[in-house]
C-alpha cells in the first residue's frame, strides 16, 4: 500500500523507453510518461529488469497507445491487482511476456500485465536471470519438444549461442541427444561447456560437409534459429529427417525431409515454470551476455539487432 502511495504522490509517471509517435521506431526515446492503469484481470508489477530481442522495436499491438514504451518481456514485483486476479498477491516476485498489449511494453519502471502472462518467480532466481526467460525459455522449450527425437538422435542447433540456441544446447543435452552448433568460432568453445559434440562456423562455406563427416548420412533434425539456416542446413539432414525452424523461414523441403514452424502450446507455461527452478537451482545455466541501464536502451537494441550478441541482453531498471 505504501509503495501505491507514493506512485500516487509522483503524479503517476514513469520513465521508460519507446516511440514518441506512430512510424518512429527508429527513433527510441527516453520518455516521462504515465504510469499504465489495469483491468481487472491484470496487475501492475514494478519492472525490475527487461528482456531485449531484435523483433522489440517493430512488434507492436494493432493499436498502441502513443508515446509507447516497447519490450516484450520483464521481471519484476507485483504493486497493484486488479478486482479479478486471484493467483497472484501484491509483493509477488514474477516474470512474464506480454504480447498486444496497447498500453505498452516492459521497457519501464512499470507495466500492465495480464495475470495469465504472469509466472512466479522462484526465490533464488534474480530479476536479470528471470528477464531473460519469458520468450528465449519458452522458445527453446517448444523447439526442443517439435524435434521430438529418441534419446541418442542427433540434431544441428543453427544459431546456437544467443539466448534461444544457448538454453537449447543444455535443454538437447538433458534429453540426451548429441549436438552439433553453429556459430562463430569465438563461442565454440563455450558452447561446447554448454554440452554441444561438434561445433562449425556459418562463415565456412563447407559447414554442412563437417556435419556430414560427424554423422555419415546426415543429422536426424536442425533446429534453426537464426534466419537463413533452415534452408543452409538441409545438406547436412538425412533423407526422411526434420527441419524445425525458429525464425519463420520458408524451407523448401527435398528427400522426405519435413520441415516444420515452432507452435506454442498452453502447457509449456508450467515447463517454463520448472525452467524457472532449474536455473535458480543452478541445473540449467541463463547466458545473460550484457546488461544496460534503460536510459542506454537504443544501445542494448542495436547491439541485439546485429544477432551477434552472446546470450541475452537485459535492461536493468530497479537494483536486484
Amino acid at each position: 500500500r505504501a509503495l501505491i502511495e507514493t506512485l500516487e504522490w509522483k503524479g503517476g509517471v514513469m520513465k521508460a523507453v519507446g516511440i514518441r509517435r506512430p512510424g518512429q521506431q527508429s527513433q527510441l526515446s527516453l520518455m516521462d510518461i504515465s504510469i499504465p492503469a489495469i483491468d481487472e484481470n491484470e496487475v501492475l508489477v514494478r519492472v525490475h529488469a527487461a528482456g531485449v530481442g531484435s523483433h522489440d522495436r517493430w512488434a507492436l499491438p494493432t493499436n498502441p497507445y502513443f508515446p509507447f514504451a516497447i519490450g516484450l518481456e520483464g521481471a519484476g514485483v507485483i504493486v497493484n491487482m486488479g478486482s479479478e486476479v486471484s493467483d497472484f498477491a501484491v509483493g509477488d516476485r514474477v516474470m512474464f511476456s506480454i504480447m498486444g498489449q496497447p498500453k505498452g511494453g516492459t521497457w519501464a519502471e512499470f507495466a500492465a500485465v495480464p495475470a495469465q502472462a504472469l509466472t512466479a518467480m522462484p526465490d533464488d532466481l534474480t530479476f536479470t536471470k528471470a528477464a531473460a526467460l519469458p520468450i528465449a525459455g519458452k522458445t527453446a522449450l517448444e523447439g526442443i519438444k517439435a524435434l521430438n527425437l529418441a534419446r541418442g538422435g542427433t540434431v544441428l542447433i543453427a544459431g546456437a549461442s544467443g539466448a534461444i540456441g544457448t538454453l537449447a544446447i543444455q535443454l538437447a543435452t538433458i534429453r540426451g541427444y548429441r549436438i552439433a552448433a553453429s556459430a562463430s568460432a569465438r563461442n565454440h568453445e563455450f558452447m561446447r561447456e554448454l554440452g554441444a559434440e561438434l561445433t562449425v562456423d556459418y562463415r565456412d562455406s563447407d559447414w554442412p560437409q563437417q556435419v556430414l563427416r560427424w554423422i555419415s548420412g546426415g543429422i536426424d533434425a536442425t533446429l534453426a534459429i537464426q534466419p537463413g539456416t533452415g534452408t543452409a542446413s538441409i545438406p547436412a539432414v538425412k533423407d526422411g529427417g526434420k527441419v524445425v525452424t525458429i525464425s519463420g523461414d520458408q524451407v523448401i523441403a527435398e528427400r522426405a525431409i519435413t520441415v516444420e514452424q515452432i507452435s506454442h502450446h498452453p502447457e509449456t507455461q508450467l515447463e517454463l515454470a520448472q525452467l524457472a527452478a532449474d536455473v535458480a537451482a543452478g541445473r540449467v545455466q541463463v547466458v545473460v551476455g550484457s546488461t544496460y541501464p534503460l536510459a542506454e536502451g537504443a544501445v542494448a537494441l542495436a547491439k541485439t539487432e546485429t544477432r551477434h550478441a552472446r546470450g541475452k541482453v537485459i535492461l536493468t531498471i530497479q537494483e536486484e
